[in-house]
């Protein structure tokens, strides 16, 4: 009986010093912590995996925190991989001049590819001289994938973001043309991956899946990653059109009878010009930003692009056929 009484009783529960904090900030860095581990880890991999990776590399803040976490995990100047951007030529030039400065400083291969130049080859053909390259990034990037026969590309595509990127896997399957099927996908238990690839096949790897929006710009606060200027605050023509502050370009001016304010805006992520809107915001650093982002209804892509406006599965009809 007595030894019955041992077997069953609970041991004392352990109290944590940083479960007491009155408020959360040691839980809110473990938390930040076992994130960054997580995509050290997968980073990792992926450099023990494969025989040809590449980084994705826009110059916006997802890239920017997964090269942060790269950092730590090889050291500047010892990236095993080359960094890989897509360009569609309609990019806002503070990013690629960010971009830039930023594969300098980590001493980093920097690869380029332009969708200009596959219009050029005539492998794309937009509908019109005002469509939207974006979409169109698809085939310049399996081009590149064929060109210096990557087999794993590492992007930063979050699972919070939108519903198709919430099917993915954190090593994401692709078949020889490229396309992705999210009935194919692989098992991921207790963080074992199978990495094996038949011909032609290659992995899409997103080591920070399991960050959301508030989590990156927590990371970007304590780790002072460096952004962009369009990430903060700043004055900017625009038109309210849908719902969306769309910005007065070259390449999106206002249509007729819109009217074009000033207004105080930042974008929560950044992409090509003419499917990528900014906020109203008067937030002028990241601690700004956690706070509101904390508020937000709204996932940065409902709120910021118009290329997923057309239906709830724009996103996924795009993967499928080869998208980041």
């Amino acid at each position: 009986m007595e030894m019955t009484k041992v077997m069953n009783a609970r041991p004392p529960l352990e109290l944590r010093p940083e479960l007491l904090a009155p408020a959360g900030h040691q839980l809110s860095n473990a938390h930040l912590d076992a994130l960054e581990e997580e995509t050290i880890f997968i980073l990792r991999e992926v450099a023990a995996a494969f025989e040809r990776p590449t980084l994705l590399f826009s110059g916006g803040k997802d890239s920017l925190v997964l090269l942060k976490c790269a950092e730590k995990a090889f050291g500047t100047g010892n990236l095993p991989y080359p960094l890989l951007m897509i360009d569609t030529g309609h990019n806002f030039p503070e990013v690629t001049a960010f971009r830039d400065q930023r594969a300098k400083e980590l001493g980093a291969e920097l690869i380029v590819r332009s969708v200009e130049d596959s219009m050029k080859r005539g492998t794309v053909r937009l509908a019109h001289a005002g469509e939207s390259r974006n979409a169109h990034q698809s085939v310049t990037l399996l081009e590149a994938i064929e060109e210096f026969r990557f087999d794993a590309l590492i992007g930063g595509a979050r699972r919070d973001e939108e519903k198709a990127r919430a099917k993915e896997r954190i090593f994401s399957h692709r078949d020889g043309f490229g396309q992705w099927n999210p009935k194919a996908q692989r098992p991921e238990l207790w963080t074992l991956f199978n990495t094996r690839l038949a011909p032609g096949e290659h992995f899409r790897v997103f080591p920070i899946s399991n960050w959301t929006e508030l989590d990156v710009w927590q990371y970007i606060a304590r780790e002072n990653v460096a952004l962009p200027s369009l990430y903060y605050t700043h004055q900017r023509e625009v038109v309210e059109r849908k719902g969306l502050l769309v910005p007065v370009t070259e390449l999106t001016p206002p249509k007729a009878g819109e009217q074009v304010v000033v207004r105080d805006v930042r974008f929560r992520t950044v992409g090509d010009i003419t499917c990528t809107c900014p906020v109203a915001s008067t937030a002028a650093n990241a601690n700004d930003i956690v706070i509101e982002t904390l508020a937000a209804e709204v996932s940065e892509r409902g709120a910021t692009r118009m290329d997923d406006q057309t239906s709830d599965a724009s996103m996924e009809k795009r993967k499928k056929d080869g998208y980041f």
